[in-house]
């Protein structure tokens, strides 16, 4: 008979992962990272330029993200009374918090694609 393992996280511990399981709930999903990167260089944008901007993404795609970010805080809509009506997203600034959470996962995925190039190389050559 297998005895259960109990696992005594300190409370730290499980603040330290409910924390990371909620940040992963609100950044979950393909194109979150992808729009807050580019609202993090452009500080705000129209939907119509957002969407040329993350290739491959879908309007309804684009609008549901949005959507999702405005209600965590992350970005604000503003309705422009322009003919035809321009729809402007800009970053939060909690929203900007993210920038060096986003510039560090671009610096691992950089050093792991070339880690993975790297060796992938060595053993073409042997």
């Amino acid at each position: 008979m297998k005895k259960k393992l109990s696992v005594n996280y300190s409370e730290t511990c499980k603040t330290r992962i409910t924390a990371i399981k909620d940040t992963m709930e609100i950044l979950s999903g393909k194109w979150k990272f992808h729009i807050l990167g580019t609202l993090l260089e452009t500080d705000k944008m129209r939907f119509m330029d957002l969407l040329r901007e993350v290739e491959g993404i879908g309007s309804k795609m684009l609008s549901k993200e949005l959507q999702d970010m405005e209600i965590n805080q992350l970005v604000t809509r503003t309705v422009q009374q322009t003919k035809p009506i321009t729809v402007v997203y800009e970053i939060t600034e909690y929203g900007k918090t993210l920038g060096p959470i986003i510039d560090e996962i671009a610096k691992w995925g950089i050093s792991y694609r070339n880690a993975l190039h790297t060796t992938k190389d060595s053993k073409n050559a042997s």
